[in-house]
């Protein structure tokens, strides 16, 4: 096991009449096993995405802990935590991450030069191949589709060579073909590569390319 939480929970606070809150996520427990794709299944608002930013180390739950081998995430200080994400932890998110500024390549390789100075040029030739995407090596984000730049987000995490990689709808924006890429890389990390890999998706798709698959809904979680 590489990354769990322990009744992971995270509530927000909304007026009713009076003050009162809901959970978006209640007590869940989840384990992250390297070499496997763990798929987590659920409709919209059945606290996914805030589940996943939780392990990501990018929102604090309220309850409950989540470790990263033998370190507590949210025991470390900002900066050790920040290093730590970046260098073990890779998350390929929901929206828009691209650099407008910058080429496909580029946006690629920028999180090796910003956090290690590695450019992990192979790997991101490798992705990029793998993706459908290395044609558009020298195009800017302004000049893709929204598939395009999903896959290039894929194609950055992956280069970054995580041990943990979450990504969030990853297959959102892309027709079938490139699904079926796309669910291959990443099942190709973990198998391949021996990534703990948490894909959260709508798509029946994934149920093909999951080790293991859960249901959220209502902020729990199940094992399927």
């Amino acid at each position: 096991m590489i990354l769990r939480a322990e009744k992971l929970s995270k509530r927000y606070f909304r007026r009713t009449g009076q003050a009162n809150h809901f959970y978006a996520v209640r007590e869940v427990c989840l384990e992250l096993h390297p070499g496997e794709v763990t798929v987590l299944m659920g409709r919209s608002g059945s606290g996914k995405t805030t589940l996943l930013h939780m392990l990501s180390g990018l929102l604090r739950p309220d309850e409950g802990s989540v470790w990263l081998g033998d370190a507590e995430l949210y025991r470390l200080d900002d900066g050790v935590l920040s290093r730590l994400r970046n260098a073990r932890i890779g998350v390929v998110p929901q929206g828009r991450s691209a650099i407008d500024s910058l080429t496909v390549w580029e946006n690629i390789l920028l999180p090796g030069l910003l956090y290690n100075g590695n450019e992990r040029r192979l790997e991101a030739e490798r992705w990029m191949d793998a993706l459908g995407i290395a044609a558009l090596r020298d195009a800017r984000p302004a000049e893709l589709s929204g598939g395009e730049l999903r896959r290039m987000a894929i194609a950055r995490a992956l280069t970054q060579n995580p041990e943990v990689l979450l990504a969030d709808e990853p297959t959102g924006d892309l027709d079938d073909e490139n699904t079926i890429r796309a669910l291959s890389a990443l099942r190709d990390a973990a198998h391949g590569e021996g990534k703990a890999v948490l894909l959260v998706s709508h798509e029946e798709e994934a149920r093909r390319y999951a080790d293991r698959i859960y249901r959220m809904d209502g902020g729990k979680l199940t094992a399927l």
